[in-house]
């Protein structure tokens, strides 16, 4: 079975056809859709239960309130029982017509396969900081990926069921996966112009994703081993200090420079002193980790495979 993850804020205009796109183009295997409604303030709600009143197969959860992407895609892997799950945009830029292209990609042994918008109808000010992103988060994580941020993917269920989402963390989707060790691939997919609605994300997602671009580097490769971050920042900081400090200690040996006036060795002191926090905290940090869950230092992921049923006759 197919499961299709697809959060919906204020997307009334397009969702009767989205689901119709879908259908269309499952070649009779069996689905379920999953609509979460993210606090929206149009018809969407009432749209999606009219369609789940027509289809048994459709589901619908609603937020209280907007609490973001990572969090409707989080509640949506949750419920999802799928063996392959998609996750789609609601707004009709990502064209359904593609999804069995993502299903032979899975078939060459990945788990993880993430749309590239090759052409995005995007104007300028959207498409150029994209890019920015996208090389900042390749170069970080070392996953060549193009297009971290297209909503267009198809998981593996383990893939899924081991992810936890929350602020902005959806755009590193790819890198999670890649740091609990699946196997993660890209293709190029249709990208339409928007016709309805209006774009719900503006400049300000990129300060938020700054910050959990941090957070994700953090998680994926220091949380075992904290030391190992917190050691290199106070060993390099008390490495300059001490140079500093001898460089000084010289000049008054050696020339009987005073010292009295000058700032250069509160810097080198201070750099020494606080190197030696970073090192005492990231020993602290390792002890808190085996303290709290020695677990912690096995694998996060045991290797599954799983037939994608590409050539399913409706029956999984």
């Amino acid at each position: 079975m197919l499961s299709f993850v697809i959060p919906v804020l204020n997307e009334a205009d397009t969702l009767v056809t989205l689901y119709k796109e879908i259908l269309a183009n499952l070649a009779g295997r069996s689905y379920e859709i999953i609509f979460v409604d993210d606090g929206s303030t149009d018809a969407s709600f009432r749209t999606m239960q009219e369609l789940a009143s027509q289809d048994s197969c459709v589901k619908v959860i609603k937020f209280r309130r907007n609490f973001g992407k990572a969090a409707a895609l989080q509640k949506g892997f949750e419920l999802a029982s799928g063996v392959v799950i998609f996750t789609m945009d609601a707004d009709l830029q990502d064209n359904p017509v593609e999804i069995p292209a993502f299903l032979a990609k899975l078939d060459e042994g990945y788990d993880l396969v993430s749309g590239w918008k090759k052409k995005r109808h995007d104007p300028l000010h959207k498409r150029l900081p994209s890019k920015i992103f996208n090389s900042v988060t390749a170069t970080t994580f070392k996953l060549k990926l193009k297009d971290y941020n297209c909503g267009f993917k198809a998981y593996r269920k383990p893939v899924v069921k081991e992810l936890s989402l929350y602020g902005e963390m959806h755009r590193y989707i790819p890198a999670l996966a890649h740091s609990l060790g699946f196997k993660v691939g890209e293709i190029p997919v249709q990208h339409r112009a928007r016709e309805f609605g209006y774009s719900k994300y503006g400049f300000e997602r990129y300060l938020r994703g700054f910050f959990d671009l941090m957070t994700v580097k953090m998680v994926t490769q220091y949380v075992k081993s904290p030391l190992y971050l917190f050691g290199r920042i106070g060993l390099l900081s008390s490495l300059l200090g001490t140079i500093i400090t001898l460089y000084l200690i010289a000049l008054k040996v050696f020339m009987g420079m005073p010292l009295s006036n000058r700032p250069l060795l509160l810097i080198g002191i201070l750099m020494i002193l606080g190197g030696l926090q970073f090192i005492s905290l990231g020993l602290i940090s390792e002890l808190i980790i085996n303290r709290i869950s020695p677990s912690n230092r096995l694998p996060l992921s045991i290797e599954t495979t799983i037939n994608t049923g590409s050539k399913d006759d409706g029956k999984t």
